[in-house]
């Protein structure tokens, strides 16, 4: 999974940002982190939308049976 890449890298520069001092790098890292999370939990969404969508369909499919 690509978002799990983009997290661990994010969480690396964080972490290195802080041990660091460099505030931009430890800024850059969570941003990259909480982005690639986001992603995560939006595919997350799209994926359980589609098992209900999925779960309506067939539904209806036994109704007309």
């Amino acid at each position: 999974m690509p978002e799990n890449r983009e997290k661990l890298s994010g969480k690396t520069k964080e972490t290195a940002g802080k041990i660091t001092g460099d505030d931009r790098l430890e800024a850059e890292g969570k941003t990259q982190h909480e982005t690639a999370e986001g992603k995560e939990k939006a595919k997350s969404a799209v994926d359980r939308a589609k098992g209900a969508v999925d779960g309506i369909k067939e539904s209806f499919s036994k109704d007309k049976r």
